[in-house]
């Protein structure tokens, strides 16, 4: 076998393979030989039919499949030879493969970058610390209450907090515009899920009333043609409805597995939660700073296909989310590549400087680590015993574990490397999404 290097340029490269004739000719015999012990034909004992009668049956056919086999296994053993690290399925194109001739085919792919870490010293990373105190226990308790309430009809005016239930009709110079329309729509004002204004306008309506409001849509609005606009909603209210919350009391307790101390001892779990919450959002924190960090010190090419991969794995996981209803979509048309291409590309590249740092670190999951990754996903349940037992009789779900503790373990080596500073903050300011994360 043959092999050359036609072109390097970045991460790809094409190579031209080629296989001696006699090789694809002894093995195309041998598998006609194979076949003639086995094929069926009429006018023929099973096992009997004469080699030329196969050949010229199943020849063609089983010379494509010999082809195809060496080709995929000769592209290996020629990167192999090349010592190249293919990045995702090459494309192969060029093929030659005459009777009687040497098979010849060009291989174009991607090789995965040389990664090297560096620039550790010069890592600026904050380390949050906060403390919990009554009146976020206090505001915790309103936001579970928030989460358990009722809303009952009434007939007044509506005000911030009711729930109405609306018909409207968006129109952008006079004319409907596409996705502007909502029948029976429920809506709770002041949650700001609609565009700026749109709330504010139906404060003070009443069931029946009808009304057009006048907004203009924000300038990052998803959709191009309506990015700043100016519009109107034509809106119909057909109900309101006002906010009841539940009272602080044993029943409420229960529906959060609280069964007895009372508002006391349901301070004290709610406190505990909230311990818990805090020590995953710091930790998440800390991590996010010590990947942009390295990203932003440790610049490469990152391989196309890779990238591809990635997508396909994000897309899948949304339409996952969306369930039974994502059975028929097409999902690249109502979730395109572009959706995804800087989220994969992080992940990507993020992947391949986490596995450098593990693999010239010789880090190695930690037992301990990974036991008490594990209590902490079972110390939500009712049985954690069951759970920490389920975990280390799963092998794919403790492969889970063991990969997250070690990317832990890269997030503490990297700290110990790191500038760290310390910075107290409110717990509310800890809890806060960065906008535009869900």
């Amino acid at each position: 076998m043959q092999v050359s290097i036609e072109s390097s340029e970045g991460l790809e490269r094409v190579i031209k393979v080629e296989v001696p004739a006699d090789k694809i000719e002894q093995e195309v015999s041998k598998r006609i030989k194979d076949a003639s012990g086995k094929v069926k034909l009429n006018g023929f004992r099973a096992g009997k039919v004469p080699l030329k009668v196969v050949k010229q049956r199943f020849g063609a056919g089983i010379r494509q499949e010999v082809v195809g086999d060496t080709i995929n296994r000769s592209f290996y053993e020629a990167v192999t030879k090349e010592s190249l690290q293919p990045a995702g399925q090459p494309s192969i194109d060029s093929v030659q493969m005459e009777e009687g001739k040497d098979l010849s085919f060009k291989a174009t792919f991607e090789v995965y970058p040389e990664v090297k870490v560096s620039g550790l010293d010069d890592l600026e990373v904050t380390q949050y610390t906060t403390e919990i105190g009554d009146s976020d226990i206090d505001k915790m308790i309103e936001t579970l209450r928030e989460s358990q309430a009722k809303f009952t009809e009434v007939e007044r005016a509506a005000v911030e907090k009711d729930q109405v239930t609306i018909d409207f009709l968006g129109k952008k110079n006079g004319e409907p515009f596409e996705g502007g329309e909502g029948k029976d729509h429920k809506l709770v004002l002041g949650s700001n899920t609609m565009i700026p204004g749109f709330e504010d306008g139906i404060v003070g309506m009443k069931p029946g009333d009808s009304k057009t409001i006048s907004v203009t849509f924000p300038e990052d609005y998803q959709s191009e043609e309506l990015k700043g606009a100016d519009a109107t909603f034509d809106i119909d209210v057909k109900k309101v409805e006002e906010k009841i919350l539940p009272e602080l009391n044993d029943d409420f307790f229960k529906n959060f597995g609280v069964a007895e101390g009372g508002l006391e001892n349901f301070k004290v779990e709610v406190s505990k939660n909230m311990e818990r919450e805090k020590q995953k959002a710091i930790k998440a924190k800390t991590k996010e700073q010590v990947m942009d960090a390295l990203l932003e010190k440790n610049a490469f090419d990152v391989p196309k296909a890779l990238i591809s991969s990635e997508i396909d794995g994000l897309r899948n996981q949304m339409i996952q989310q969306y369930g039974a209803a994502a059975k028929n979509i097409d999902a690249k048309s109502i979730l395109p590549d572009e959706m995804f291409q800087e989220q994969a590309k992080k992940r990507v590249a993020l992947g391949l400087l986490l596995s450098t740092l593990i693999k010239t670190e010789k880090l190695t999951a930690d037992k301990d680590k990974v036991r008490a990754l594990i209590e902490e996903q079972a110390s939500t349940y009712e049985t954690p015993e069951e759970v920490i037992n389920y975990y280390y009789s799963n092998e794919q779900m403790l492969q889970n574990i063991e990969a997250a503790a070690l990317e832990d373990q890269v997030v503490d080596f990297v700290i110990e490397k790191a500038n760290t500073t310390t910075e107290s903050v409110d717990y509310q300011t800890l809890m806060a999404r960065p906008q535009g994360q869900q």
